[in-house]
């Protein structure tokens, strides 16, 4: 029976059955021209069987779900899912009364890829497909990507972008076909994810001291940057735990009140009391009443106040007053 109704006998029954306040709602969306056919179409509907209202309700809902797995994955990913869910013959019905009905932009995969990762595959193509690719990208994407092409090429893709008119229906289904194809491909390959400035972090904190200091300073030498981010992550606030409370005592002594209390706002309950501990009673209590009426703080502040205390521990450790424990090193000096 649903079968063999048009499409706008079905819209008219959904927007029936959804009453009045939803339909109006969707009549918003609508060109006049379509709200006029539609108004025609349900004042010409007689009684509504609940048996055909519940199947045009359920054929609206798998749409509405397949086209939910486009929007996440593309077509390919909605066709697998709705497959692997309903059987092949079902999800094709489904597709093709979307893709019949709803028109989806060219390049759909490529919105749902992650910048860095379409940089790798188009930049080093002509500047006119590189263009053309990003005028259906999202403006933010298309704005990274173009920002870390080389200058003489941002230039070149610039003006063809800006210059760009209509492309033929075959040339954009070729460029789209081979990009998705090339993705796919990528994506299909099991790849593990391995290494990163976190395991080398791990792994440097594992490392005797003498090991540390001399991958650090060669790579202060060819990245600075790199070199500085590492040591940022080598020995973390929360780390201040696994110092001895001698140590403890020296790196209060040598951090700014203020300081103190700005980078304990958010410590564990663990990371404040071994601090606690190791001050006076009245100093403990000052540090206290001085963090309670702080009041709001931002989160910046906060890192960035902790990360002034971790540099103060660095530099007692560099300077040999303190010893902070790592893998590969004695624990007690004779």
């Amino acid at each position: 029976m649903v079968s063999k109704l048009s499409g706008k006998e079905k819209a008219a029954i959904l927007l029936v059955s959804l009453g009045p306040d939803v339909s109006a709602q969707v009549y918003k969306h609508l060109r006049e021209e379509d709200i006029e056919e539609l108004t025609l179409q349900i004042a010409s509907l007689k009684k509504i069987e609940p048996e055909v209202r519940d199947a045009v309700l359920a054929e609206f809902n798998e749409m509405l779900t397949a086209q939910e797995y486009i929007n996440q994955g593309g077509i390919e990913y909605a066709k697998e899912i709705l497959e692997q869910a309903l059987g092949k013959e079902k999800a094709e019905a489904i597709l093709n009364r979307l893709t019949a009905t709803l028109q989806v932009r060219p390049f759909d995969f490529a919105r749902k890829t992650e910048p860095g990762q379409l940089l790798n595959f188009i930049q080093h193509e002509h500047p006119q497909t590189i263009a053309l690719i990003l005028a259906y990208l999202q403006p933010e994407q298309a704005s990274l990507i173009l920002s870390a092409l080389p200058p003489e090429r941002q230039v070149d893709v610039a003006k063809r972008l800006a210059t760009l008119d209509r492309t033929t229906p075959e040339v954009l289904e070729e460029i789209e076909t081979t990009l998705e194809q090339r993705l796919a491909a990528f994506a299909s390959n099991d790849y593990t994810h391995a290494g990163g400035i976190d395991a080398a972090v791990d792994i440097l904190n594992s490392v005797d001291r003498t090991t540390e200091k001399t991958i650090i300073d060669a790579l202060e030498q060819e990245d600075p940057v790199l070199a500085e981010e590492i040591r940022k992550r080598m020995f973390v606030f929360e780390d201040i735990i696994t110092l001895d409370d001698r140590s403890i005592q020296l790196v209060i002594r040598e951090i700014d009140s203020k300081d103190l209390a700005l980078a304990l706002k958010t410590a564990s309950g663990e990371v404040s009391e071994r601090i606690y501990k190791n001050m006076s009673k009245r100093a403990a209590d000052m540090l206290k009443e001085d963090i309670e009426f702080m009041g709001p703080v931002r989160l910046r502040d906060i890192e960035e106040a902790q990360q002034r205390v971790v540099a103060v521990i660095r530099r007692l450790e560099e300077a040999g007053e303190i010893i902070i424990s790592r893998g590969g090193e004695d624990e007690f000096v004779v």
